[in-house]
């Protein structure tokens, strides 16, 4: 595999794994700055002598991949704001105590009926200095409706620090959000928000004042409200005010991937650009000139897209594309990804963690090196036939590089994805090129009615191409388990097949095949595991009690009537299942004593029948049972007490007192999440 030959390949993988150790275990700040700069010493050391002998040029590259490394640890350390001392998580703050907060607006996202959500920046915390971004959550009225980017926002309320998820295997959106360097959210009451007539018109105002002004002069030409939401996520990467319908429709149709500025519009976009630039000389002020376009014209597109992170991070390594084919550098384009994809990284290593980073970068390598070799397949003589071929090519050398990431974390996989990619990615590009010019116009208040039409049935044509495949529900393969060891072997084994048919040879086919006895070895594996676990779980369930006994494969469900009448729709169960390729088997009402794993388990509910002399191991208290619970304690002394999530906040905390005088262990699934007996 030559692109592992690479210099460059090999330091970016050690400085990614510097990121990744860094991410994990948290190294201090000073003893990382200290290992690295110590480690500087044996660096230029061996860079000395590497130049006199040629064994030490193995010591050289041995100390190079080291200290890119620890390069990568010290870029996470740096980049990591829980180091920063002014950020307001490293001040003590109570969050059953109101706070004063004092934020800017940078950022709406997706909101729903009743609430809006920002990220902010914080500047002040109960008069106290500080930094930081901040999720705020605003209830819809009419006074709130003037918040914009860059409104100076005070807000009196609890601030809530993110936690890890309170059932098993559910998605972490507080990790999600502390990625993005957002340790914290804020619920806003009505009463609680003062907005500051002074706004902040930085760059992030000023494109949120374009686009508002764009897809207002598109609403009062009557540019229809459907095709506007998909036209607004397309040119413009606004998703918020997207249909949970339309939504659901791209997401079967393997079309989900369009709604989000990314790479595949960036590309467009240099492609359109590249087509335009055309009648420029070919020499080398000519080339100048179309590079100093392309770069203008991205950034520029960049800024109109509200330069979130998902944009910048497709910008910047279309840039360097851009920069690779203007200098007659198009062989060397692994090194032009590679340095985008470093460069990113070292400014922003959070990206590294991001599904859209990954997602983008696996696409467009595998594009790179592996759709010449599809494409090789057959070489079609008619032009039109050979552009369609090529479409095709493209869509499965990126679906290829793309589905087990997918998979991994999406858990499902949309099986007509060609034919979706085969005949929107042609009228894609008819729709970014129109898009862009009708964007472009309706900034300067000129908005054409054919061309405002034109699109308007190009996107109109699009959604229900879109609806007609994502129809076909029999295609789309869904709740796919897999965990990080199988995702590793399928994409070695991926890339060990795609080395054996670019040249064949014997080494390459042992490879390949001990590549596929891995991957069906760690699907064994976790089969054989799965199958030996026996785990009974009370989950963190609002206002309702949710309990499991799963015995290898296969789950027994208790709860009551709400519950048990909407399982398929529970989303907590859901994870659950997929994620240990389970299946319910039974399900049950919920009973008042249960023996697992030789220990007892005794569950009071609103009725208080219990047996007094029982003895359980555990107690689970439900539906805010009016129960002596010091008296419980001294004639059965269980060892734990459990209360659930369909009790009231007061008994808990009455409950926890009293485990607390009797010095007996509590746990309640509202703060410490799930509950589980393996």
């Amino acid at each position: 595999m030559k692109i592992l030959q690479f210099p460059l390949m090999k330091i970016t993988i050690w400085f990614i794994f510097g990121i990744v150790f860094s991410y994990n275990f948290n190294p201090k700040p000073t003893t990382t700055f200290i290992i690295t700069g110590i480690f500087l010493v044996p660096f230029i050391l061996t860079l000395y002598l590497s130049k006199r002998d040629f064994i030490q040029k193995i010591y050289f590259g041995i100390a190079t991949y080291i200290l890119f490394f620890l390069i990568g640890c010290l870029t996470q350390v740096i980049h990591n704001e829980r180091y920063n001392d002014g950020n307001y998580v490293n001040l003590i703050l109570n969050e059953n105590e109101n706070h004063c907060i004092e934020v800017v607006v940078r950022e709406k996202l997706k909101s729903n009926s009743v609430t809006d959500k920002f990220i902010g920046l914080v500047n002040r915390i109960d008069n106290k200095n500080c930094s930081g971004k901040i999720l705020v959550q605003i209830p819809k009225t009419q006074e709130n409706s003037r918040i914009q980017i860059g409104s100076r926002i005070q807000i009196s309320g609890k601030l809530v620090i993110n936690k890890n998820p309170l059932n098993p295997n559910q998605f972490d959106y507080g990790k999600y959000l502390n990625n993005k360097s957002i340790f914290a959210q804020i619920y806003a009451k009505t009463n609680s928000i003062k907005i500051n007539d002074k706004i902040d018109k930085n760059i992030w105002y000023y494109s949120d004042h374009l686009r508002n002004k764009i897809i207002t002069n598109l609403e009062k030409n009557n540019f229809s409200k459907d095709e506007l939401q998909v036209v607004s996520a397309l040119i413009l990467g606004q998703q918020q005010d997207i249909s949970k319908e339309i939504l659901n429709d791209y997401q079967y149709a393997g079309a989900i991937h369009i709604l989000s500025v990314s790479g595949l519009h960036v590309g467009f976009i240099l492609l359109f650009l590249t087509f335009l630039l055309k009648p420029i000389p070919k020499n080398k002020l000519g080339n100048t000139i179309r590079l100093i376009i392309i770069i203008i014209c991205l950034w520029g597109f960049a800024i109109l897209a509200g330069l979130s992170p998902s944009v910048v991070r497709s910008v910047t390594m279309f840039s360097f594309v851009a920069v690779g084919m203007y200098l007659k550098r198009s062989t060397n384009i692994f090194h032009t990804l590679l340095v985008s994809m470093f460069l990113i990284l070292f400014f922003q290593p959070s990206f590294l963690f991001d599904v859209g980073f990954q997602l983008s970068y696996l696409s467009l390598f595998f594009i790179l090196w592996l759709q010449p070799l599809i494409s090789n397949l057959w070489m079609p003589k008619n032009k039109i036939v050979s552009y369609f071929w090529d479409i095709l090519t493209v869509s499965f050398a990126a679906q290829i590089g793309a589905f087990p990431l997918s998979i991994f974390y999406f858990h499902q996989f949309p099986g007509l994805f060609f034919i979706t990619n085969l005949i929107i990615i042609p009228f894609l590009i008819l729709i970014m090129g129109l898009g862009v010019l009708v964007m472009v116009l309706a900034a300067f208040d000129f908005v054409p009615m054919i061309t405002m039409k034109s699109l308007e049935f190009c996107l109109y044509f699009l959604n229900k191409i879109i609806n007609w495949v994502a129809s076909f529900e029999q295609f789309i393969i869904k709740d796919i388990p897999i965990n990080w060891q199988t995702l590793f072997c399928l994409y070695l084994l991926i890339i060990a097949v795609v080395v054996l048919l670019k040249k064949p040879n014997y080494p390459k086919i042992v490879v390949a095949l001990f590549s596929l006895l891995l991957f069906q070895s760690t699907l064994l594996a976790t089969r054989w595991e799965i199958q030996n676990q026996q785990e009974w779980i009370v989950f963190n369930s609002w206002k309702n009690t949710l309990i499991t006994e799963r015995n290898g494969n296969k789950v027994t469900v208790y709860g009551n009537d709400s519950i048990t009448h909407k399982i398929a729709s529970n989303t907590a169960l859901k994870s659950y299942l997929i994620a240990n390729n389970s299946k319910v088997t039974g399900i049950n009402k919920i009973e008042n004593l249960y023996y697992f794993k030789g220990k007892k388990i005794m569950v009071i509910d609103s009725f208080v029948i219990y047996s007094k002399n029982i003895n359980p191991d555990i107690v689970i208290l439900r539906q805010s049972p009016k129960i002596n619970l010091e008296r419980l304690i001294e004639i059965n002394r269980p060892k734990l007490i459990v209360a659930d999530a369909s009790n009231y906040k007061t008994s808990m905390l009455l409950w926890k007192s009293i485990c607390i005088k009797k010095k007996i262990p509590f746990h309640a699934t509202v703060e410490k999440g799930f509950y589980s007996v393996n």
